[in-house]
């Protein structure tokens, strides 16, 4: 499978489920306090980095843009889907939405304070993640916090249906923190913390909060 390929499934799917994702993710974040926590953190770190514009790197509806943007932040967002994005800019028509992918992350170099992706990076195949960081690292300033979210296990699996019933055709892969860690060291990110959710669970998420290293 190219990187077209992929990249195309998940564009179509996402704009297909549109809808029915923001209306089941609206209150995702209202609703869970380790999210909540997880963003506080995100936005202080940002504050004390200096402050400036944050990205949020496949930011589907833009539920978390608006709330970071809540919590005082510059956040603005990017998606691959158009779908999404139309979604996004009709829930949040004050804030700033742009279509793109993370693949080919259409940033200047260091202009963004800090940069999070939460349950992107999962449709990513492992052979395109060291590119996606190699990107995020350019586009964060030195220093600059980075925040992931993503699902936890060992394996990789197709989904077909999803958010209102409706078709898609999506790669979900799962994998273990310390592998994403060791991928973000390489790609001159220093993890600084880890925090898993549900660890007892099968669908258990885990959060890594790292910094582009001011010196690479």
């Amino acid at each position: 499978m190219t990187t077209n390929d992929w990249l195309a499934d998940t564009r179509t799917s996402y704009d297909t489920v549109a809808v029915n994702y923001a209306v089941q993710v609206r209150d995702a974040i209202a609703g869970h306090q380790y999210l909540r926590a997880a963003l506080a953190l995100f936005a202080d770190s940002v504050r004390a980095a200096g402050g400036g514009p944050v990205v949020d790197v496949g930011c589907g509806p833009g539920h978390v843009t608006a709330h970071l943007h809540e919590l005082g932040v510059d956040a603005f967002g990017i998606d691959l889907s158009p779908g999404m994005i139309d979604a996004a800019r009709r829930d949040h028509p004050g804030l700033r939405f742009e279509v793109g992918s993370m693949t080919d992350l259409d940033l200047p170099a260091a202009s963004v304070a800090g940069l999070i992706a939460w349950q992107s990076l999962i449709h990513v195949p492992d052979d395109e993640v060291p590119t996606v960081f190699r990107h995020f690292h350019r586009a964060l300033r030195p220093g600059g916090p980075l925040q992931l979210l993503f699902h936890v296990g060992d394996e990789s699996q197709v989904k077909t249906q999803g958010y209102g019933g409706h078709p898609m055709k999506i790669h979900v892969h799962r994998r273990q923190p310390d592998r994403v860690a060791t991928w973000l060291s390489d790609a001159g990110f220093e993890v600084e913390a880890q925090m898993l959710l549900n660890p007892d669970q099968e669908a258990s998420q885990a959060f890594l909060f790292a910094r582009r290293k001011p010196y690479r």
